[in-house]
């Protein structure tokens, strides 16, 4: 059996599997939320210097997440940081349809300071308000994992993202920028993302090295070991930096 193109329940004919069915009645955009309507936030500037992570946090916000390394090759550990605020007002504690209850929408700060050797202390390279996106959905995940969102990785540093919504969506991601830092800008060099259809079961796997400037594209199926792989060289043009990414979930590279 089958759906029809749209993928809503009611396109249903009398090809398509039980399984699919209960899928399409779960991921229904009929639970989306309603009379939601998230704050707006004013973002403070962070210190210029500081001697430790967390003299980079402003007040009404907290370190959520940091990891240390040298990235600038200069021999001294770095810091990447990852804040979120604390303000109990963007947590919304009810509202009409399905998601997290009460919906914290509190937004992040991605965040690289630079250690100098000789003052010992940390000035700041990077602040950046979208990468990480604001949640603004309840019925999705958290797209940012403390535990792992953010790694050293040689020569750089990795910012990872997950997309999962419990109802309202069909596809389930997650996504890895790994960035360098060259002549005064974070450049992307790495760019990976994993894609599966919850209703179809189909996979897809972007995964691009600005280096080599190649991308490697596989599809497959949940239910199938042999994948379909695809290589292609990109276009000309200089690699996207940290900033003009913008929303790090909803980029798509230029193939």
């Amino acid at each position: 059996m089958r759906l029809c193109q749209s993928g809503h329940a009611s396109c249903l004919t009398a090809t398509v599997p039980s399984f699919a069915v209960a899928a399409a009645i779960l991921f229904s955009p009929i639970a989306a939320a309603q009379n939601l309507t998230i704050p707006e936030v004013v973002y403070p500037s962070l210190p210029r210097q500081a001697e430790t992570a967390e003299g980079f946090v402003p007040p009404g916000w907290r370190l959520e997440a940091q990891a240390s390394g040298d990235l600038n090759r200069d021999g001294n550990a770095d810091l990447i940081l990852v804040l979120r605020q604390n303000n109990p007002a963007n947590v919304i504690e009810d509202f009409d349809g399905l998601g997290e209850k009460p919906f914290d929408t509190n937004p992040r700060i991605l965040a690289v300071a630079f250690r100098d050797e000789r003052s010992g202390k940390f000035s700041l390279q990077l602040e950046n308000h979208t990468l990480i996106p604001r949640r603004t959905e309840p019925a999705a995940d958290d797209p940012f994992d403390k535990e792992s969102g953010i790694a050293i990785v040689r020569d750089g540093f990795q910012v990872r993202l997950n997309w999962w919504m419990s109802a309202g969506g069909w596809e389930t991601f997650n996504t890895i920028h790994t960035f360098r830092h060259k002549t005064g800008r974070f450049e992307l060099i790495g760019y990976d993302r994993n894609t599966t259809h919850r209703g179809s079961g189909d996979t897809t796997s972007l995964s691009i090295n600005y280096l080599t400037r190649k991308a490697k594209k596989t599809t497959g199926h949940i239910s199938r070991d042999a994948d379909k792989v695809r290589w292609q060289t990109l276009p000309p043009g200089p690699a996207p930096t940290l900033e003009g990414i913008g929303d790090g979930l909803s980029f798509e590279p230029a193939l």
